[in-house]
């Protein structure tokens, strides 16, 4: 393939010529970027330090196009994005223009923009990642649903393949059911977990955001400890939330029993998920909730919403537990599957099995049916 252009919203950073962005999109981004000749990237681009959870792009010459962020979320921001506009659509025309591939990644204001520009580019060949929730019946922001009619209208959008988690009905030509991925086949080893009766170790891996339900997890946590269960919480990512966390913690005297390890790299979080028994995550909204993936992969049970794929991931309860977010009901729950051993051991094993089918090495081949499919089928 010759130039391949990325429109993300990804904010990035440059430091020795190298271009770090948001691990887990990176690291994705380093599988397509196998079958690339030539790389554009139009993104936002900021000075600030490189953290625990960037990684670079693994490509040789890449040709970054810096383009403005922009939000609708407040009076102030609507007032600068209208200055802003004008210039992000004409550098995304232009990037689009000389492109042999374009790549868009949703859902992101930049990616909003994307979708409308790509509609000038009938002929050319086109992907998109849908990273969030893409349920039709969920409620989402106005500039997400736009950008799903938009990818899911076959008139407008053509000549690209819009890849969605979960499988949903009515829906075009254009969308193919698809996954993610962090471990490699050589990763995989038997995981044997500490018995439940010596401590229950639960994980929580996320940004610390509303949006998560951090504060869920912990009152979650709160209540098991004061029914008298050995049981402990480690929480890895940073956010706005955290400082209400750590409130909390205090006001409530769990610093012996949950523990804030903020952002870590991806070997720091694989020891911890194979060290605990359940990875929870109660959030409102998610694509392919990572967590919940890469906890399975190392047998912890997981602990999720009833949002987007995850009840498909979990098997509606087959495999894990689905949160009703109501304490009382989710205590009883937990406390099921803490006090049988079989049970735990049995939906364990079936978490890890379902999770182990969906490696780098899987992720790698299916990437490439997309962006090679006539080599494929010769």
């Amino acid at each position: 393939m010759n130039k391949f252009l990325i429109i993300t919203s990804v904010i990035h950073t440059k430091d020795k010529n190298r271009y770090f962005g948001y691990g887990p999109y990176i690291n994705e981004m380093n599988v397509w970027l196998q079958y690339v000749d030539q790389l554009d990237i139009l993104a936002p681009l900021e000075n600030r330090n490189i953290t625990p959870i960037d990684l670079a792009y693994k490509f040789d010459v890449i040709n970054f196009k810096r383009v403005a962020s922009f939000s609708f979320t407040t009076i102030r921001s609507r007032f600068f994005a209208l200055f802003k506009l004008p210039i992000i659509f004409w550098q995304i025309f232009l990037a689009m223009r000389q492109a042999d591939h374009i790549h868009l990644r949703c859902p992101g204001n930049i990616g909003l923009i994307g979708c409308i520009v790509q509609i000038f580019f009938p002929y050319k060949n086109k992907t998109a990642k849908y990273a969030g929730n893409w349920d039709p019946k969920s409620n989402q922001p106005w500039t997400y649903k736009l950008q799903k009619r938009i990818l899911n209208n076959s008139f407008l959008t053509r000549n690209m393949q819009v890849l969605v988690y979960g499988e949903w009905e009515n829906q075009s030509k254009n969308i193919k059911s698809f996954f993610t991925a962090t471990y490699s086949e050589s990763e995989k080893k038997e995981v044997e977990k500490s018995r439940l009766d010596l401590g229950v170790k639960f994980i929580f891996v996320g940004s610390l955001v509303i949006g998560k339900n951090p504060l869920y997890a912990v009152e979650l946590l709160g209540q098991l400890i004061k029914l008298g269960h050995n049981a402990t919480l480690e929480m890895y990512g940073e956010g706005p939330e955290k400082s209400n966390l750590e409130r909390y913690i205090q006001t409530n005297h769990l610093e012996d029993f949950i523990f804030l390890k903020g952002n870590q790299n991806k070997e720091a979080v694989k020891e911890a998920y194979i060290k605990s028994h359940f990875v929870i995550l109660p959030s409102n909204s998610e694509g392919w909730p990572k967590a919940i993936a890469e906890g399975m992969f190392w047998g912890c049970l997981p602990i999720g919403t009833k949002v987007s794929c995850v009840p498909y991931m979990i098997d509606n309860g087959e495999r894990g537990i689905l949160l009703e977010m109501d304490a009382d009901k989710d205590i009883q729950q937990l406390e099921r599957i803490i006090f049988d051993k079989k049970a735990f051991d049995f939906k364990s094993l079936k978490a890890l099995n379902w999770s182990r089918r969906y490696t780098l090495n899987v992720f790698q081949e299916e990437i490439k049916k997309v962006l090679l499919p006539k080599t494929i089928a010769d």
